[in-house]
């Protein structure tokens, strides 16, 4: 076991060996059933990953953003005592009761570098067991894949840095720098309660590192009969709004021309139809590009329709990111057939590109008119950055490494995730988490939706190319 210098709690309890020791060897679920984990000293990243991936689905961190699901504090307990077998000293951080993040440094050999940032999300968005063909917190390992809510979001990420960083701790291999492991609650809910609260509060936890890796880029896509694992250098701002449309009330049998909820139902209406003028950033051309040289293509930006059409699956989460985009996606209004209401409101997703956030607002703003006022629910910076530099290649040969066919890419992620938390302190963020996926998987797809599963091979992959990337950057 390596020295490694670790992070003493500031709140909450750490991780005790006996406790983590328990847990290891075999962990509980509701229904009885177990997942064995191997414990022996000889146990590889490749051995454990996919049980570890299946105990962390096991355990329901569901977030609907007001507070009222179970939280992440048994999730962050079983991650800090994990990682305190290995030898580290994991500090479990509440931002609120059950709001719990985990955060550990493994010294480099180099103390003179700066250190890097590997950071992953311990909560999930809600799943209808109804809707899925197994259950999705059940963990199960079917048809070669760990099935359930966060196999792909994240809890696959979670369960790979868990199964690399013990594997090398436990065989002595410390990085070359600083390394810092966060696994963070709230990510699902924009991360006020997570990263952008560790970041408030604890910033010395992040002392001296300058690049970081998260979700969600490193997974491949078969394009044109290449793989191309995209690399995150970009993302989307976040616009969370709510509408609201103010009227008469009155009888809903006499005439109303002052009515909210047709106020508010037209805006919406035209918010939602609107199309949006394309505006190519430097990561989507990057991307598209790429995918069209696989394809045969001569690439101009008048031939981005061209491209996104032959994409396959992946195309809704490239083509949200040629433009601006608003979705609407929650409505209230009203409480009884015959009584009109005085008040209507909606909530839209909207999300702006890179260097765009004036002109989406203008636009947005446009499209309310004067009756109806919008306020925020969540808003967060757009990021972008360049692919180059020692972070970059040893992303870069690590995957080459294990697939020797890979062609990498920049590319710019529809949605947002932890990094723009992360950005406040001035660190560079990438979206890497290596994925070597079947060409028929449709994986962005099962980002939010049901069904979500993650290859076992997959995160086999995963690990060998974290490992090696850990040698290297």
């Amino acid at each position: 076991m390596c020295p490694a210098s670790g992070v003493r709690p500031t709140s909450g309890r750490p991780a005790g060996r006996e406790a983590s020791r328990a847990r290891v060897a075999g962990t509980g679920c509701d229904d009885g059933r177990v997942t064995q984990i191997p414990a022996s000293g000889e146990a590889t990243a490749q051995d454990e990953v996919a049980a570890l991936c299946s105990d962390l689905i096991r355990i329901d961190t569901t977030n609907p953003g007001d507070h009222s699901g179970p939280g992440e504090r048994v999730a962050a307990e079983r991650v800090a005592a994990l990682l305190a077998e290995a030898g580290l000293e994991p500090a479990v951080l509440e931002s609120r009761p059950g709001r719990s993040s985990v955060v550990a440094r493994i010294s480099g050999t180099d103390p003179g570098r700066a250190a890097l940032l590997i950071h992953g999300h311990l909560d999930v968005v809600p799943a209808e067991a109804a809707d899925w063909q197994v259950h999705p917190f059940s963990g199960e390992l079917s048809g070669g894949c760990i099935w359930g809510r966060g196999a792909v979001d994240m809890k696959d990420m979670d369960a790979m840095i868990l199964a690399v960083v013990r594997q090398r701790l436990r065989e002595g291999r410390r990085p070359q720098r600083d390394v810092v492991l966060a696994f963070v609650a709230d990510e699902e809910a924009g991360g006020t309660y997570g990263a952008r609260w560790l970041v408030d509060n604890h910033p010395d936890l992040f002392d001296g590192v300058t690049e970081a890796i998260g979700e969600v880029g490193g997974f491949s896509a078969t394009i044109g009969g290449r793989r191309i694992y995209p690399i995150q250098t970009a993302e989307k701002g976040m616009a969370w709004m709510r509408l609201t449309a103010r009227g008469a009330a009155g009888h809903g049998s006499m005439l109303q021309p002052d009515n909210a909820v047709t106020e508010l139902a037209e805006t919406v209406a035209r918010i939602g139809r609107h199309e949006w003028p394309v505006r190519l950033t430097p990561s989507v051309t990057a991307f598209l590009a790429e995918a069209a040289a696989a394809l045969g293509i001569d690439f101009t930006p008048d031939a981005a329709d061209e491209v996104l059409a032959k994409l396959g699956p992946i195309t809704r989460m490239v083509g949200a990111t040629l433009t601006n985009t608003v979705n609407p996606t929650v409505l209230n209004a009203g409480y009884k057939v015959n009584v009109v209401p005085q008040t209507a409101s909606a909530d839209l997703d909207g999300r702006f590109l890179p260097g765009h956030e004036e002109e989406f607002f203008a636009e947005v703003d446009e499209l309310l008119g004067t009756a109806v006022r919008r306020e925020f629910i969540h808003h967060d910076v757009a990021l972008e950055t360049t692919f180059d530099g020692g972070l970059c290649a040893a992303m870069t040969a690590a995957l080459l490494a294990e697939d020797a066919a890979a062609r990498i890419v920049p590319y710019c992620l529809s949605g947002g995730t932890d990094a723009k938390s992360f950005s406040r302190l001035g660190i560079r963020c990438f979206g890497f988490t290596p994925l070597r996926l079947p060409a028929d998987l449709d994986f962005s797809g099962m980002f939010h939706g049901v069904d979500e599963r993650v290859p076992v091979e997959a995160l086999r992959f995963g690990v060998r190319v974290l490992d090696r990337f850990l040698d290297h950057c």
